[in-house]
C-alpha cells in the first residue's frame, strides 16, 4: 500500500479552551487524518498559567520558553496530560477520527536531556530549570506503528530522560523535532496568531530562515513568536518540506495539507 504522505500539527493551547473551539479543531483534524498520515502535539500555556495561578505559583517565561521548577511542572503535568490531552482525544474520536492519546514520556515517542541555560534576546542568561529539550534517537517507533495503524497519535509536551526523569518540553520544539524525526512534509503551527507580524502587525505571506532568524535577532519577533521561528528553522534545517505558521482560529485546518502557496492568516516558512 502506498505510503501517504505526512504532516505533523502543532496546536496552541488558546485554540482548545472553549468547547466551539475545541469542537472545531477536532472536526478539522478528524477531515485532515482522512486524507493523510497525521500527528499533533499540543500545548496549554494559558491554562497552565491559570492553574498555577490559584495555586499560588509565579509564573516564570523567557522569550516564549516556561522556566519551571518542581511545583511547576507538576501543574504542567496535571494540565497536559490529564485535562487538555483527554479532552482532545475525546473530541477527535466524537468528529471520527482515531486518536491515541500519549505523552512524550511514552516509551520511543522522545527522549529528552535537561535544557542547558539560554541567552534571552533581552541579553541574560537563564537557567529555565526542568525543562527538556529532544534528543536525536533514531524514528519514534510507537508513533510510527500508531501512523502505520491508521491512528492520529495525540502528543502532550512532556519527555523523560534515559533515567525517567519527567521535563517540560516546549510544544513547538516537540513538534518540530518529531516532524523531523518522522520525515515529515510538512509542519503546521497553529495558534492565536494569523502567522508571523511585521512590525505593522501585517501577516508575512513567506519568510525563508534567514529572514526568520533576522527576525529574531532585531526583536522583531518576541515572546513565544521566538520559540515558533526557532522551531521553524530546526525543522528546516533537519528535511521538513516547510513550516505553516497559521491562525488557527482562521484557516481550516484540512485545507493546510494541500496548501502550495500561503493562505490568509498562514505564514509559510521556507529554506
Amino acid at each position: 500500500m502506498k505510503r501517504r504522505p505526512l504532516i505533523v500539527v502543532k496546536l496552541g493551547g488558546e485554540l482548545l479552551e472553549r468547547p466551539a473551539g475545541l469542537r472545531r479543531i477536532a472536526r478539522g483534524i478528524a477531515a485532515l487524518s482522512s486524507r493523510t498520515s497525521l500527528v499533533v502535539v499540543h500545548g496549554g500555556g494559558r491554562e497552565i498559567d491559570a492553574a498555577l495561578a490559584a495555586a499560588g505559583i509565579p509564573k516564570q517565561q523567557v522569550d516564549g520558553l516556561r522556566v519551571t521548577d518542581a511545583r511547576t511542572l507538576d501543574v504542567v503535568i496535571s494540565v497536559l496530560a490529564g485535562a487538555i490531552n483527554t479532552r482532545l482525544v475525546a473530541a477527535i474520536r466524537r468528529a471520527g477520527g482515531r486518536p491515541v492519546g500519549l505523552t512524550g514520556a511514552d516509551t520511543s515517542v522522545v527522549t529528552v536531556r535537561r535544557a542547558a541555560p539560554v541567552t534571552s534576546v533581552a541579553g541574560p542568561r537563564v537557567d529555565l530549570g526542568l525543562v527538556g529539550v529532544p534528543v536525536d534517537n533514531g524514528t519514534p517507533g510507537l508513533l510510527a506503528d500508531l501512523l502505520a495503524r491508521g491512528y492520529v497519535p495525540v502528543v502532550a509536551c512532556i519527555g523523560a530522560t534515559r533515567d525517567g526523569r519527567l521535563l517540560n518540553v516546549n510544544a513547538d520544539t516537540l513538534a518540530s523535532h518529531l516532524a523531523a524525526a518522522l520525515g515529515a512534509r510538512r509542519l503546521v503551527i497553529a495558534g492565536g496568531t494569523p502567522g508571523v507580524l511585521d512590525e505593522a502587525g501585517r501577516t508575512i505571506a513567506r519568510l525563508d530562515a534567514r529572514g526568520a532568524a533576522r527576525m529574531i535577532r532585531t526583536g522583531v519577533a518576541n515572546k513565544g513568536m521566538v520559540a515558533k521561528l526557532q522551531a521553524c528553522r530546526a525543522a528546516l534545517r533537519r528535511g521538513v518540506g516547510d513550516v505553516l505558521i497559521a491562525g488557527g482560529r482562521q484557516v481550516r485546518l484540512d485545507w493546510l495539507v494541500a496548501a502550495r502557496t500561503p493562505l490568509r492568516g498562514c505564514t509559510q516558512v521556507v529554506r
